[in-house]
Order: C-alpha cells, then sequence, then structure tokens
C-alpha cells in the first residue's frame, strides 16, 4: 500500500540520519595547549591541516600495513592538580568509555591482544583535561536573548559555546615490540548543545573520545591503504 511505503521510507531516511549525527555531539576546538601532553614530546609534534588533529606525528617511516594486531592501553587521566573525589568518578568514566570505544572500533579491522607479538601496534591514550556542560547555562543561551549575544561572543573568542562539555587528550601509537612512534596527536573538542531529554552533563566529552576513536580506525584505514575506510 502507498501509505506504508511512505512510512518505510521515512524510517529509513530517519535512520541515515541517527547514522550520520552519531558525533554530532562535539567538534573541533581552535586551539589546545600543547605543553600539556605526557605521552610524547611535543617538540615532535606538528599543527594539524583541515580534518586532522590540531597537533600530530606521522613517522614517514611507518608501513602500517605490516600490522594486524594492536595492544590498547588503559586511558591515563593526566589532568593538572589534584581530583575532588567526584571528578576523579567522572574521568575514571570517560577514561574506561575511551578505552571501549577504542576496542570496539579496532577490533573491526585489528586482533586486540594484551601482550607484544610480531605486527603489533600498541595504543595509548591520556585524558588531559575535561569539562562537564553546565545545563543552567544552556537555558540562559538558548531563550535570554542576552544569552543568545553573550553565547556568539564567547564562541568567536574561544571557538566554545558557553555551556558546553569539551575534553583535551592525546593518542601514541607505537611498534608494540620497538617502542618506535609510529604516529601522535593532541586534540581538543568541544559540544555542541546535547539531545533534548539527555540529563548527563558529560556528554560532549563522552562523545568527543567516540569520535576519537573512529578517527583513529580511519586514519588507520587510509595509512594502509584499505578499501572500506569511513569518516566519522
Amino acid at each position: 500500500m502507498k501509505w506504508m511505503k511512505t512510512a518505510w521510507m521515512l524510517l529509513m531516511v530517519a535512520a541515515a540520519g541517527l547514522q550520520l549525527g552519531g558525533c554530532a555531539g562535539s567538534y573541533q576546538a581552535r586551539d589546545v595547549e600543547i605543553q600539556k601532553t605526557t605521552l610524547v614530546n611535543p617538540t615532535l609534534l606538528e599543527k594539524g591541516s583541515s580534518e586532522q588533529a590540531l597537533y600530530r606525528y606521522v613517522n614517514p617511516n611507518a608501513v602500517i600495513r605490516n600490522y594486524d594486531k594492536v595492544m590498547i592501553d588503559p586511558v591515563l587521566i593526566a589532568k593538572d592538580g589534584e581530583l575532588s573525589s567526584d571528578e576523579q568518578e567522572n574521568y575514571q568514566r570517560l577514561a574506561n568509555n575511551g578505552y571501549l570505544y577504542l576496542t570496539q572500533e579496532l577490533a573491526k579491522d585489528y586482533k586486540i591482544i594484551s601482550s607484544p607479538e610480531p605486527g603489533t601496534m600498541r595504543v595509548q591514550m591520556a585524558i588531559i583535561d575535561a569539562d562537564s556542560s553546565k545545563p543552567g547555562r544552556y537555558v540562559l543561551s538558548s531563550v535570554m536573548p542576552i544569552g543568545i549575544g553573550l553565547n556568539a561572543v564567547k564562541y568567536a573568542a574561544t571557538g566554545k559555546q558557553s555551556g558546553v562539555g569539551e575534553i583535551s587528550g592525546e593518542m601514541k601509537v607505537t611498534d608494540a615490540s620497538s617502542g618506535e612512534i609510529l604516529g601522535a596527536a593532541i586534540d581538543r573538542r568541544v559540544g555542541g548543545k546535547a539531545p533534548e531529554g539527555a540529563v548527563d552533563r558529560w556528554y560532549n566529552a563522552d562523545e568527543a573520545l567516540k569520535f576519537w576513536a573512529k578517527r583513529l580506525s580511519y586514519v588507520l584505514c587510509n595509512m594502509r591503504a584499505g578499501s572500506n575506510c569511513v569518516s566519522p
């Protein structure tokens, strides 16, 4: 029947929209404090171009197609200063999620192992800083005309809207046996407004972790000249 066909088409369009919008909860900031790196010497990093991490390094001699296995270290929390018990709990949850997202994405193309073997990459990630969203400020910037003005000023100055979450992180990929650096990056992502009804104040930071996992998978796919590389 015609109405059933129309309903099916609408359902397919909606499903496609959900897939395409999977990482819409974060976008790249304009800068990051490169001196806060803990996994790699910042002097090794170069400023990234469009769609790349803010700062990155790629070993020109790396042959990624020679690797078919990956070791993934627990995600480090490398924030300056002491954390309160609540902050510690939230950071640990982000770190656990970051490890899970990396595992889920890289397991699509690599065998995940726990100790070095020939043909193994080691992936290390650290959360340098993170900030939750402030729901009260969401309301101010969304409803009050003066809030919208302040919101625009804040974005123009820092690349981050008022009242949204953010996260800075770094990643390093090495040969698991020799320790040779194959690539490294440091990036910072900030969030747009969370979906209506979302109650997790760390939604934006979590979405950034998902993006970074998908981005690493995509970069490795391109470096090994894969045929099914999917950009996040």
